[in-house]
């Protein structure tokens, strides 16, 4: 198995052998081959696969997974017999010479459906023996390696045989260019090498003609590193290059005696799998970094010599397949590996959420930094009861000051999916306007301080951080269960400090107990996080559904624990959005609006499943 690839499930299947039959029963040995039958598709192993014995089975190892059969001790006997066969289709022959409906015929079919379910078979129509015996040609590394890798080897092999490659660079002779002809020779195209003034130094295209679409990449080094860009068309090869190298920063290409080479295969397998109809190579293995679905970048360094694979979907999104998107997020797990997709430190759009230099008591803290902000704006912080939930709130927010400036004229709400997006959006808009009427009475402490996530935020602030504070619940309207609360700092006797503009911390929620919580909650981030990164808002419930899906909760975890909380919230959360949209009167999609197809940083959220709500601006 080749390294990094994903484990599929362990297959334990008892009396695999022979079920019924003595562990020393008698296995015939191979028959004398026979000629195809015409027509007849034949099973072969796929090269490759690894097998170790064990004393009552096997263990097989191939390249897309492991398997492991128990049962009987006639099981590694069994095997020597199928190995000699199965390489060369052999194990039809040896079916037919055993009776049909006997213990060992079914031994042999029930062993071949479980290599057949892990991938380490291949079926393809029988090929006429060679006139000596031997067959190269079906032996070869390239032969092997479809073998290994492709679904029908020799339907690949045939969209092999009708392409050609072209290397086209600034300078044909330059090592990078030579090297990846080199490569792509030895996996059996022929090619050719243009000369392309347009290139600069470092940088080549290669190009596949001939086997369906043309598919083309680039491949170049900027400074100490090299990049290989996902196939496609020339224009969309060309801007993913530009754009990257202006990412990585530019400058001489680092003389590298490895790293030429590294680029150039990597080119190569990526092209040759493309002309062949297999799966790019970025998508083997099972790395959590990548976004299923997006394309991705070869990044390679020469010091030290490494190479890995990135999701990369550039400014210009000119190919169809480029203009995809994800599905929305259902956990908040997922929500976080596209965040972290997109705030990566080279291939990332936005700075990552981190807690840097913040404190993580009394409550967990994220910021990001993002440059040219200007000063008297902060920081985008958020606290929230888990440095998950803060960090997703914040990356939240800091897309939002990001779309602001790009798409002004409007206000811009982001969410993991359409129900966190639309949450975060009502929740907002109440909060963004004059939401107690004149006159309106606060409700009685009684009615929001019995809630245990009050009495600890409550506490943390004004006890441990020793902030005097007020807190204020008020019901939004009559007849509806959406309530928002409010903490001002205060004067030493008891008036508010007219030196505060804007509260401590506020929140909308649908239970007296759940705004008051989060309002305690919000003030003491802000507290705690510092007077550089403005004001903290909370998570808020908006991201309970998130944060629960997935998440089993235990009998005993009531809303004095944060998981308990959260699937409260959740449960609430679809009727809630449904009251605060009546009192705002804010129309919002029901569903989430199609991918953007500009270069926009909308679009390119939208690529990765999250949801981009244009709201109404609303002002105090």
């Amino acid at each position: 198995m080749t390294p990094g690839t994903r484990p599929t499930p362990t297959a334990q299947t008892p009396g695999t052998a022979a079920p019924g039959t003595p562990a020393d029963a008698a296995v015939p040995g191979p028959p004398a081959p026979a000629p195809a039958l015409p027509g007849r598709p034949v099973r072969r192993l796929r090269p490759g696969v690894a097998v170790t014995p064990l004393r009552d089975g096997l263990h097989l190892r191939g390249r897309r997974g492991n398997l492991t059969l128990e049962g009987s001790s006639a099981l590694p006997r069994l095997w020597r017999r199928l190995e000699a066969v199965l390489p060369d289709g052999g194990v039809e022959d040896l079916l037919d010479g055993t009776e049909p409906g006997s213990a060992l015929h079914r031994a042999v079919e029930t062993l071949l459906a479980q290599l057949d379910a892990h991938d380490m078979l291949v079926t393809e129509p029988a090929r006429p023996p060679a006139p000596n015996g031997s067959d190269p040609a079906a032996r070869g590394p390239l032969a092997r390696w479809l073998g290994a890798s492709a679904h029908h080897p020799a339907r690949a092999a045939a969209a092999l045989a009708a392409a050609r490659a072209e290397v086209l660079a600034g300078a044909p002779e330059e090592p990078l260019a030579r090297s990846a002809g080199d490569a792509l020779t030895r996996g059996g195209l022929p090619v050719t090498y243009t000369a392309d003034p347009h290139l600069p130094e470092g940088r080549i295209l290669l190009r596949i003609l001939g086997a369906g679409p043309d598919r083309v990449l680039a491949v170049g080094r900027t400074g100490g590193t090299g990049w290989v860009t996902a196939p496609g068309s020339t224009a969309q090869a060309r801007s993913d290059a530009e754009a990257l190298e202006a990412r990585l920063g530019g400058g001489a290409p680092v003389r590298s005696a490895a790293l030429v080479p590294l680029l150039a295969g990597a080119a190569a397998h990526r092209l040759l799998s493309a002309a062949a109809g297999l799966a790019d190579p970025s998508t083997e293995g099972d790395d959590g970094g990548l976004q299923p679905g997006l394309p991705a970048v070869l990044l390679a360094d020469s010091r030290p010599l490494r190479a890995e694979y990135r999701t990369w979907l550039g400014p210009d999104r000119i190919d169809a397949d480029r203009r995809t998107a994800a599905a929305p997020a259902t956990t908040l797990g997922e929500a976080l590996r596209r965040v972290a997709v997109l705030t990566d430190e080279r291939c990332g759009a936005l700075p990552e959420p981190l807690p840097g230099e913040l404190r993580q008591l009394p409550v967990p803290l994220a910021a990001c930094l993002l440059p040219g902000l200007p000063p008297h704006d902060g920081r985008p912080a958020g606290g929230a009861p888990r440095l998950d939930l803060a960090r997703l709130e914040v990356f939240c927010r800091a897309a939002e000051h990001r779309l602001g400036e790009a798409l002004p004229g409007a206000d811009y709400t982001v969410g993991a999916n359409l129900g966190h997006a639309r949450g975060r959006a009502l929740r907002e808009a109440i909060s963004r306007r004059s939401a107690v009427a004149d006159g309106q009475q606060a409700l009685a402490e009684p009615d929001w301080s019995g809630h245990p996530q009050v009495r600890h935020w409550w506490t943390t602030l004004t006890t441990r951080l020793a902030v005097p504070a007020r807190l204020e619940v008020f019901r939004i309207a009559p007849g509806e269960e959406a309530y928002r609360a409010v903490v001002h700092r205060v004067a030493a006797f008891g008036r508010r400090d007219d030196g505060v503009p804007q509260p401590l911390g506020d929140a909308v929620e649908a239970t007296p107990g759940d705004a008051a919580a989060y309002a305690a909650l919000a003030a003491v981030a802000t507290c705690a996080a510092g007077p550089d990164t403005g004001r903290a808002r909370p998570s808020g419930g908006a991201v309970a559904p998130l944060a629960s899906a997935g998440a089993p909760t235990a009998d005993w975890e009531d809303a004095g624990w944060t998981g308990g909380w959260l699937a409260e919230t959740a449960a609430r959360e679809d009727a809630f959005q449904g009251a605060l949209a009546r009192l705002t009167g804010t129309a919002l999609p029901e569903r989430p609006p199609a991918p953007d197809r500009d270069p926009a940083l909308a679009g390119l959220l939208r690529a990765h499943g999250f949801t981009v709500l244009p709201t109404p601006r609303i002002t105090r």
